[in-house]
């Protein structure tokens, strides 16, 4: 095939390529992996999705419904492109036999539209808004598979995991943020079998394309006068009035302490903060000085110390979403450990204080994407409580459940929970 992410190859017959496909789906589905036949896109996501699906003829879970959803989208950055997303793409919903749909980078349905029997069909198998329609949830689909991929793609009939889905042919492109790259989401179309073109492909790639060119082009004001990155960094950046500047270690101290404190510190306060018990009026008073230097009156005032301007900062971004319950989102945002090499007793206090509020957020909602994310980040990687967790999640033949066993096993041993097997290596803590 010319293009692995098109479904068809030209003058193939629809109807046979739907029983081909079929009959590998229902051996697949019966133990048997080998499935050359089948797109390797396909065959890959088949994979990924019997990792988390154990009944292929479920359905996706709704996450948000009602007054939460409706503050979620309203708040998400694609519904500031949805104008042009309609302009391009309504016009194949409202004709009854297509959808348009949206979905933010966890798979989940933002908008559905379409008309009469499409809609109607839809709702049968929980394609409606808020239903999570990522591979983990829904199987191998157009949506789920252009964010697990980061690609435009296109799912035929049969290509689909989940039977309830099969009689339904989608092609769907990521959206992404201009200005960061960061995914935010995918545009989907959904009808019967005449999509398995390259037309329906290059539409909703043009489609993503154009609403990302829109985004960009229509920027909301920013929230903030500047902002402060310290996340994952041992020297914070400040961005300020359109000129960035990275802080050195102790001013990148200073800074995050003032923020976590805007009614203002004194400086024997901030003395405590940076140095403990060993605190000399004298040096904090000239770090303050030299910070003043650095930031300029406009932004650092005294008596109390305290930042004029309205700074936001990427720690606060973390704090407020796990706050609102938005843990993948936090995750997302999340870095690594605030200024990780500070030994500051404020910054440590801040830094295990937005480690543990995360790690327990990830720990308590259960999910494996989220639970694989912390153990592959740097707060996590020896998270024995985690691995355990994770392990239990993990459905028995998948191929990562050895190397989570193997892990837990290391990190008992380690932490000297269990004594090391007869003949292994000596283990020595990892710093």
């Amino acid at each position: 095939m010319a293009n692995p992410w098109l479904a068809l190859d030209h003058g193939a017959d629809p109807a046979e390529r739907i029983r081909q496909v079929g009959r590998a789906h229902e051996r697949f589905l019966s133990g048997d992996f080998a499935v050359p036949q089948i797109r390797p896109v396909v065959a890959e996501s088949w994979k990924r999705s019997a990792d988390t699906l154990r009944d292929p003829d479920g359905t996706a879970p709704i996450e948000l419904s009602d007054g939460e959803l409706e503050e979620y989208r309203a708040a998400h950055p694609l519904a500031r492109a949805l104008p042009i997303l309609r302009d391009l793409l309504g016009g194949m919903a409202e004709d009854g036999d297509h959808l348009m749909a949206v979905c933010d980078a966890y798979g989940r349905l933002l908008w559905v539209e379409g008309a009469g029997s499409a809609l109607r069909g839809a709702e049968r198998m929980n394609f409606v808004p808020g239903a999570r329609w990522d591979e983990e949830h829904a199987g191998t689909n157009a949506p789920g598979t252009a964010i697990a991929l980061d690609h435009s793609v296109q799912i035929f009939a049969t290509e689909h995991f989940s039977r309830s889905v099969q009689r339904w042919t989608c092609a769907a492109a990521p959206i992404h943020d201009p200005g960061t790259g960061r995914l935010l989401g995918a545009i989907d179309v959904t009808g019967g079998d005449h999509l398995a073109n390259p037309h329906s492909l290059a539409l909703v790639r043009a489609t993503a394309l154009a609403a990302e060119a829109y985004l960009g082009s229509h920027r909301p004001p920013p929230a903030a006068a500047g902002r402060v990155t310290a996340l994952g960094r041992n020297e914070a950046t400040l961005t300020f009035g359109g000129v960035r500047q990275r802080l050195g270690r102790r001013h990148s101290e200073l800074v995050v302490l003032l923020l976590a404190h805007p009614q203002g510190r004194t400086g024997e306060e901030l003395g405590f903060d940076l140095y403990g018990d060993a605190a000399s009026p004298v040096t904090v008073r000239a770090e303050l000085s030299r910070l003043r230097r650095t930031l300029g009156p406009e932004l650092l005032e005294s008596r109390p110390y305290r930042l004029r301007a309205s700074l936001d900062a990427d720690f606060h971004t973390v704090t407020r979403l796990l706050e609102q319950g938005r843990v993948a989102e936090a995750l997302d945002e999340y870095a690594g450990p605030l200024l990780p090499f500070s030994d500051a007793p404020g910054v440590t206090r801040m830094r295990r204080m937005i480690d543990g509020h995360l790690r327990a957020a990830v720990l308590s909602c259960g999910d494996r994407t989220l639970m694989h994310t912390w153990l592959h980040s740097p707060s996590g990687a020896d998270d024995l409580e985690m691995w355990e967790s994770y392990t239990k999640l993990l459905p028995h033949g998948s191929p990562a459940r050895p190397l989570a066993v193997s892990r837990v096993r290391e990190l008992a041993v380690e932490y000297g929970l269990r004594p090391p097997m007869p003949g292994a290596p000596k283990m020595t803590r990892r710093s």
